[in-house]
């Protein structure tokens, strides 16, 4: 069990994904106890056992699922069947496997260094965002202004995705002081497999932005799951505000994950 919350431990530090499956519930006869675990990274290996066979396959497939959704799921598993007996598994009771994300820190991308973007750090290191700052312009992205940030990026926005790490644990605000830049950025962004992208703006603006960039031949679909106007709508006005009505919104994305339960018959 120790090595199995090491390896967690070690896996989150590399920026490395996986699933971890407990056993919360045993009715009658099961291949192993409650409270039983077993650790599946992305690649497919595993570390622990939750019984083997093939309930351990369909959980392992699960996972891969919980980690592609980042999303915990709740398996059902009857063991009474005629096909657990025909893979060897004749146990005759129930068994309750509870699939959770084990995932990287979430990093948060803030391209635009101004006023907001200080104030949207500050909060995201708070909350326990892994914090990128992106700015062109030097005397704005640096540690004296973002001594808070994990990483800085001074230097032409359209290099700046080529050495950013974007996955699917990662959020972007896009918060520049030009049209032309949030174009530039938000036609890179949607191209990624971040979980948030929002862009600062009024209605007509953004409008004129989406209008560009389909006239470009970016996707529709890629356009419509950008959070633009950004934030909740607390009306907020100062930049402090305006950062915390962004921050609030990826919090509320970042949480939003119900569970999905399911039953199977192995």
């Amino acid at each position: 069990m120790e090595d199995i919350f090491k390896e967690i431990v070690n896996m989150r530090s590399q920026g490395r994904n996986a699933a971890l499956a407990t056993i919360v519930k045993v009715k009658d006869s099961a291949p192993r106890a409650e409270g039983s675990k077993m650790l599946i990274r992305s690649d497919g290996t595993v570390l622990g056992s939750i019984g083997g066979g093939s309930l351990e396959a369909q959980v392992c497939r699960e996972a891969m699922e919980v980690i592609r959704e980042a999303r915990p799921r709740l398996l059902h598993f009857n063991l009474t069947g005629e096909d657990v007996a025909e893979n060897g598994m004749l146990c005759g009771g129930n068994m309750d496997v509870f699939v959770e994300p084990i995932l990287s820190q979430p990093s948060l991308h803030i391209f635009g260094a101004g006023h907001i973007s200080f104030a949207i750090s500050k909060i995201a290191k708070i909350v326990g965002f892994r914090v990128v700052v992106i700015d062109d312009r030097a005397e704005f992205a640096n540690a004296n202004r973002f001594p808070e940030a994990d990483e800085i990026f001074a230097g032409d926005f359209s290099e700046a995705f080529s050495k950013l790490n974007v996955g699917r644990s990662s959020y972007i605000v896009i918060v520049t002081r030009g049209h032309q830049f949030d174009t530039q950025i938000l036609e890179l962004a949607v191209k990624t497999e971040a979980n948030y992208v929002g862009m600062i703006g009024s209605r007509k603006k953004n409008e004129a932005v989406f209008s560009s960039l389909l006239s470009k031949g970016i996707a529709k679909e890629l356009l419509e799951g950008v959070h633009a106007p950004i934030g909740l709508d607390i009306d907020a006005e100062t930049p402090e505000e305006i950062a915390v009505s962004i921050m609030a919104e990826i919090i509320k994305v970042r949480r939003a994950r119900e569970h999905t339960v399911k039953t199977w018959n192995v």
